[in-house]
């Protein structure tokens, strides 16, 4: 059985109110069109729904019954066009965002600080897992949007916004005073122990690849996961460290450690905003990603 979902309204707003006339006052239709829409539920059903009195009409015991699942599926109804406006006003909802732990420090988290003074009432979600995992997770819809380095080449289903530049270089400690203030050549620098970004790591990865195309060859004596220990470790004097200068900019500023300058200098990666291609966010999805594009265009 196939009804029509429009009888089952006309039918709970007549048995609600207890008379036609005044139902199709509110349903803005002649009160003909209701009596025939409820005759016609009635055939489709197979049994009468009303009693007819003077004073309007009751229901049926059959009547009753329908009513009572037809009144949660309305209240249901109510419930989700309230959510659905609370979700066009940002008044609720959830964004999920995928983002590296030191990107998020470095860019994002002011827009988020923004965001929620101003939409309080919507969830965050924040994932950090490598880079390649979340590009996945994108195409899956596990999350809304990425922030990310960019590869050297993004899939075609994805759309990349340049948001920022970042800059790789090696970093040492004052252990490494020799190499201070002067340029050596990365075929020198390798004589020196070196500390890398655990693969799989966009640093990482256009690092080698920028080494394979000036063939140049580079060992590491220690790889780490996380960007923040390998500069401590640089720190301490365990070696010098391939990192994202941005990140590595307090500990730079503060005179911890000091950039080495390389022949060839490594070139910058741009990081952007990645979102998938011809898909639908949420409204606070949208509103983020449109703070994002409007700031970067200032």
């Amino acid at each position: 059985m196939n009804v029509n979902f429009e009888l089952y309204r006309v039918f709970y707003i007549v048995a609600t109110i207890g008379n036609i006339t005044k139902a199709s006052k509110k349903l803005m239709i002649s009160q003909p069109a209701v009596t025939k829409q409820i005759k016609t539920l009635e055939e489709q059903l197979g049994g009468e729904l009303f009693i007819r009195t003077k004073r309007g009409v009751i229901l049926t015991e059959n009547g009753r019954e329908i009513y009572n699942y037809i009144k949660q599926g309305m209240n249901y109804f109510e419930t989700a066009e309230l959510q659905f406006s609370n979700l066009k006003k940002l008044e609720s909802g959830t964004i999920k965002i995928g983002i590296s732990t030191t990107l998020c420090r470095l860019y994002l988290l002011k827009y988020l600080d923004e965001f929620h003074k101003t939409y309080p009432n919507v969830a965050i979600q924040v994932f950090t897992d490598p880079s390649k995992i979340m590009r996945q997770m994108l195409k899956d819809g596990t999350i809304d949007l990425l922030i990310a380095k960019e590869t050297e080449k993004e899939d075609d289903d994805l759309e990349v916004y340049q948001l920022g530049t970042l800059h790789q270089c090696f970093i040492a400690s004052n252990n490494f005073q020799e190499l201070k203030n002067r340029p050596i050549s990365l075929k020198d620098l390798n004589n020196y122990p070196l500390l890398f970004p655990k693969s799989p790591s966009t640093t990482r990865e256009n690092f080698d690849k920028f080494c394979h195309k000036n063939n140049i060859e580079m060992t590491t004596k220690i790889e780490i996961a996380s960007a923040n220990l390998l500069e401590d470790f640089v720190k301490i004097g365990l070696g010098i460290g391939l990192v994202t200068k941005e990140f590595a900019i307090n500990k730079i500023n503060n005179q911890e450690v000091f950039i080495i300058k390389t022949k060839p200098e490594i070139p910058s990666i741009n990081f952007s905003l990645i979102t998938l291609k011809n898909s639908f966010h949420s409204f606070g999805a949208n509103k983020l990603i449109e703070i994002l594009k409007k700031d970067h265009q200032k």
